[in-house]
């Protein structure tokens, strides 16, 4: 008899192949979480995503990023992760690093506003978390330092900038450029209402025997058997010492990163995975899985950008790998999806399927580690080619979701009971009011509707929850759904995704 592993993973495959929907079979017993990660990065970089070119007006940036939040709230998503630290450079008055010229055409020029302070504002009002996503060490995508601005820190300090691959990059291996880029990214976690600090997966470059930092690794490397063995120090400390600094200033905010999604292949350390692809311990001296291992990080969100029996890669052998390395540990792991591969014509047949995407997250559910997913990038969300991300969302996104809890803030107070106030019959359905209580104001209201009475243990999964709504005070939300006889109840969430004790029924008459 085959197990519930072994018969979700061959209708994944099936549902992927088949470009259908995942038969009923397999969503059957499945139950929709309360807590789930979903989000989607919006690219600044090259103005990949957000503005769409440099030069736009403030109010056209604006309007830019809050069709972005559009996109998010009709996919059904929680997150959003905003690179606002592409290159050495600001997406807010920082007084470390210049403004981004990604916001103007021109580093340096201030874009009229604050983008940061604008994105933020705009992402809570719509119920939505932001997560603030910093490249470390990237400076610049041309390789000529005569091109930063004059008042840049490379400029300033020649010494701490390298070249390679047409691009520059501090040095990781200079004590001082570790402090000064933690520096200036906690200038924006310390100023700015963010919900998270997010790496990607940009360390050491790769190819790296062409990086020059052979002079650094003389000064600083002595007690290291090699050059990678200290890259690879150096990475750690810059990762354990963001996690301290987030604890001190901001200990309610989640601190990650979205590493590419192999550390080793198995043929190499016999920890790794059964793959053959680029291993982010030797080509970006970037030691994932010891920064699980160690407890470093709240969440790990690896970029599994292949598909379901892919040779080299395979989907189906990383979720479990990267499953069991979480396991047993106090991080959440994501996994970062590629929809920007589904339906691009340039791609493999097995991306031209509808389903893959689907089948991804069904996957999933057979790994109780993997807590939610993060798509590249929003172009592509939005965009929707043949179909791929509508599917997963109608497939996967039937009920709304809470961002996941941290274990390390799971049991911190939570927020107090709401009063539902009223559930009455209108002419658009069922207006629901509920009003906070205790002297903090909710982020979010969950609200649940049932056929009758709820016993207190039926508010631990989402198969009731009709919906999310931004906090305040109170709330007005209405119900197309509702009808006579319904039960509703509210219960207030925090910022770290904590529930209060559900509030008073109501039955509508």
């Amino acid at each position: 008899m085959p197990s519930r592993r072994t018969l979700l993973k061959g209708l994944a495959l099936a549902a992927a192949a088949s470009a259908v929907p995942l038969p009923a079979l397999a969503q059957a017993d499945y139950v929709p979480p309360l807590h789930q990660m979903r989000g989607m990065w919006i690219a600044s970089v090259v103005n990949i995503n957000w503005p769409s070119k440099p030069g736009l007006t403030a109010e056209q940036q604006k309007a830019e990023f809050l069709a972005w939040l559009d996109v998010a709230v009709q996919r059904k998503l929680n997150s959003v992760f905003v690179q606002i630290r592409p290159t050495a450079d600001a997406f807010w008055p920082s007084p470390f690093e210049p403004w981004s010229q990604y916001l103007t055409g021109t580093q340096g020029q201030d874009p009229g506003y604050d983008p940061l302070g604008f994105a933020v504002e705009e992402t809570h009002k719509r119920g939505l978390a932001f997560h603030a996503w910093f490249n470390p060490y990237r400076v610049s995508m041309q390789s000529d330092p005569a091109k930063l601005h004059p008042d840049h820190p490379g400029r300033k300090h020649p010494d701490w900038i390298l070249p390679f691959g047409g691009k520059l990059y501090y040095n990781p291996g200079l004590p001082e450029v570790r402090k000064f880029c933690q520096d200036a990214m906690m200038d924006a976690v310390t100023r700015y209402d963010i919900d998270g600090l997010h790496f990607d997966d940009y360390f050491y470059p790769t190819n790296t025997t062409a990086f020059d930092d052979s002079a650094t690794f003389a000064k600083y490397g002595a007690g290291f058997p090699d050059l990678a063995s200290w890259r690879r120090n150096n990475v750690d400390l810059m990762v354990q010492e963001m996690q301290q600094r987030v604890l001190e200033a901001k200990p309610d905010i989640a601190w990650g990163i979205s590493p590419s999604g192999i550390w080793r292949n198995k043929a190499t350390d016999p920890l790794g995975s059964e793959t053959n692809g680029g291993q982010s311990y030797d080509s970006l001296h970037a030691d994932t899985r010891g920064w699980v291992k160690k407890g470093w990080l709240d969440y790990i969100a690896p970029q599994l950008y292949w598909y379901i029996g892919q040779p080299p890669a395979d989907y189906s052998k990383l979720v479990p790998w990267w499953s069991d390395v979480a396991s047993g540990t106090n991080t959440l792991l994501w996994i970062g999806q590629a929809a920007y591969k589904a339906g691009d014509p340039a791609q493999v047949a097995q991306w031209q399927a509808p389903g893959e995407l689907s089948a991804h997250l069904t996957l999933n559910r057979d790994h109780p580690e993997v807590s939610g997913d993060i798509w590249y990038n929003a172009n592509d969300v939005k965009v929707d080619r043949i179909g791929s991300i509508s599917t997963a969302v109608n497939d996967h996104y039937q009920r709304p979701a809470l961002g996941p809890v941290l274990p390390r803030l799971a049991n911190g107070e939570p927020p107090h009971r709401p009063v539902l106030a009223y559930a009455l019959r209108r002419s658009g359905g069922v207006e629901v009011r509920a009003v906070a209580t205790g002297r903090d104001e909710p982020f979010l209201f969950a609200i649940f509707r049932f056929d009758g009475h709820a016993s207190s243990d039926a508010f631990a999964d989402a198969r009731n929850l009709v919906a999310v709504v931004p906090g305040d005070r109170q709330v007005h939300w209405t119900d197309p759904d509702g009808k006579r006889g319904d039960h509703y109840y509210v219960m207030a969430v925090d910022r770290a995704n904590r529930t209060s004790e559900p509030s008073n029924g109501f039955r509508v008459i």
